[in-house]
């Protein structure tokens, strides 16, 4: 349930443009519909209008998730709610995909983790001022597994 309200928040901080092309896109696929909500087969044509791409079974799943009258259909604010989850789900895949670039960027070496020599020359190509004691306490906070250097898994 917590999902659904910290959803519902998020919603509320949405701006009126993007509600506004929500509800366009919501309104061309719930003309036909009389009870003014959508099945799982017209949600799949909407998210993909939008850009997302859904297995059958994945829309499945979100109907699910906010379809908290149980009529099988997503009505307009649980349709928010879904978007809201979409967008997040997709921020979240690419700030994966920034994080890893730039620990690719720091890794000059390529072995898959980041050496406190890899970390000086990175941190003083910037120009900088930066001292070896910053130098060694950013080491130390990056190395959560205190084996002296960062892998990727340190910074999940």
């Amino acid at each position: 349930m917590s999902l659904i309200i910290s959803s519902i928040q998020q919603v509320e901080n949405l701006t009126e443009e993007q509600k506004n092309e929500f509800r366009a896109a919501f309104d061309i696929f719930v003309q036909d519909a009389e009870d003014g909500c959508i099945s799982t087969k017209e949600l799949g044509k909407v998210m993909r209008m939008l850009g997302q791409n859904p297995t059958q079974e994945e829309l499945q799943e979100m109907v699910d998730e906010v379809d908290e009258d149980g009529s099988g259909t997503v009505d307009f604010d649980e349709f928010l709610v879904m978007m809201v989850r979409c967008m997040k789900e997709e921020s979240k895949g690419k700030s994966e995909e920034e994080l890893a670039e730039v620990f690719r960027m720091f890794d000059k070496n390529g072995d898959g983790y980041i050496d406190l020599e890899e970390l000086k020359n990175m941190l003083e190509s910037t120009g900088e001022a930066i001292t070896e004691d910053d130098i060694e306490e950013l080491m130390k906070d990056g190395d959560r597994n205190n084996d002296g250097k960062i892998d990727y898994d340190d910074e999940e």
